[in-house]
């Protein structure tokens, strides 16, 4: 997700279980300065080079260099480089193919499985079996590591969450005398009401650089047991009946002003604007609203997961992740900085500088992140029914930057939030869309 101060951010961070785009899926987010790129490949003279992208305030990249040049492992040093996400795909596959690139680096949720396929990826198999050893590996949250396995090995180890959770403002709730919804028809119900007080019912947008309009739309398929993909082998499964559904309901909403008529228009600004001047209501956005949108009063708060029409429960999630390269001065030395790296990490989260959750459980446990509760409600209530961009099903591959990054899941969401179709034409139009640039 986009890092330009956290009020402006709208990308996911591309990965939870993740992916990231080719050039065409090139994220929101915005990127401070680096060093140069044009060291030796991987690292002149034993140095490890890690690359690192602006995901929070300019302090979380002082942190992060920190940590990283503090690194001493394998007969190695490291450095560090902020890399913009400002056309980050490009700037990593010029410098890999000059063999100037990185060593290490963070970047798109899906952008190791990208460079898996031209065979630019070292495999963290090693790095998997030394945080069994040093215990570490126990540390994780459960089923964050194993999308990044595949048939030769894991193309990465995940570091952070970006999830989507529901947030409310409690007083145009009391205001309205309505509870908070439960389930899509309490949602319907609840929105109404909330719309005859001019607040807007489920708050969302698609405008430029707006990217939580497409979120929704995939995960409201993922609250009704839907997704894009099939359960096993990943093949485009968009038509299903779930899907229909979950879109229907959609354009229910649309159609009754739960959803602002003018949405398919508004900015992250737009939107954060919406939040912090008491207009919405209810709606889905990422970690940390309060700080983003700036009223830290109290009145937002996360919700509990709604359940679908069939009972069924979903968050979409996205997990970032850590990725070795197969040009670098030492593999063991790679290897050695990752698993460094990640028992610093800790550190990132004591200082309040990461608008992401963990992977591991003894972080979320830490007094400086328990001290938010809704940091706390989001663990227990939302991680435990994550699902990725995959779902269907569950494995990562380079075709999810596809969805995540192209224009037919905007195209997708901009028809939906005008109202002028029905759920079959449009979804129809949607795997149409993906099929001319999925591989499968």
């Amino acid at each position: 997700m986009n890092v330009q101060p956290a009020a402006n951010k709208a990308f996911s961070r591309r990965g939870f279980l993740g992916l990231t785009a080719a050039a065409a899926s090139v994220p929101l987010l915005a990127a401070c300065g680096g060093g140069s790129a044009s060291q030796g490949g991987g690292g002149a003279g034993g140095t490890i080079k890690f690359w690192d992208m602006p995901w929070a305030t300019p302090a979380y990249n002082d942190a992060a260099k920190k940590i990283a040049e503090g690194f001493s492992g394998a007969g190695s040093k490291a450095s560090y480089q902020i890399i913009q996400w400002n056309n980050f795909y490009q700037t990593f596959s010029s410098a890999i193919a000059s063999k100037t690139g990185p060593a290490v680096s963070t970047g798109g949720g899906f952008q190791a499985f990208q460079f898996e396929q031209q065979g630019q990826i070292a495999y963290a198999d090693k790095v998997i079996e030394k945080l069994k050893s040093n215990g570490q590996f126990d540390d994780f949250l459960p089923g964050v590591v194993e999308p990044f396995k595949t048939d030769k090995g894991y193309v990465a180890v995940p570091w952070q969450l970006d999830i989507r959770p529901l947030w409310y403002r409690k007083s145009l709730f009391e205001k309205a005398g309505v509870a908070v919804p439960t389930d899509w028809a309490s949602l319907l119900e609840a929105g109404k009401k909330l719309k005859s007080l001019g607040a807007v019912g489920f708050a969302t947008g698609s405008g430029a650089g707006n990217n939580i309009g497409n979120h929704l739309m995939i995960m409201m398929m993922l609250n009704n047991g839907g997704g894009v993909f099939s359960k096993e082998g990943g093949q485009l499964d968009v038509m299903n009946d779930r899907n229909v559904e979950a879109i229907e309901f959609m354009l229910e909403l649309v159609s009754n002003g739960i959803v602002d008529p003018a949405a398919v228009s508004y900015t992250t600004d737009n939107l954060n604007a919406q939040w912090k001047d008491g207009k919405a209501a209810y709606g889905m956005l990422t970690l940390g609203v309060p700080e983003r949108v700036g009223d830290t009063s109290g009145d937002i708060v996360v919700a509990s997961p709604i359940a679908g029409p069939h009972g069924d429960k979903a968050a979409l999630i996205f997990p970032n992740n850590i990725m070795m390269y197969t040009n670098t001065p030492s593999q063991e030395a790679s290897e050695e900085f990752v698993v460094y790296y990640l028992g610093k990490l800790k550190e990132l989260w004591q200082q309040k500088l990461m608008n992401a959750l963990p992977v591991f459980k003894s972080i979320t446990e830490l007094p400086e992140f328990t001290a938010d509760p809704n940091n706390v409600k989001i663990v227990n209530e939302y991680v435990p029914i994550a699902k990725t961009f995959a779902a269907q099903g569950t494995a990562l591959s380079a075709d999810l930057a596809a969805l995540d990054g192209g224009q037919a899941l905007n195209q997708f969401t901009q028809t939906i939030l005008t109202g002028k179709t029905d759920a079959k034409t449009a979804l129809q139009a949607f795997e149409t869309g993906l099929k001319s640039v999925l591989k499968k």
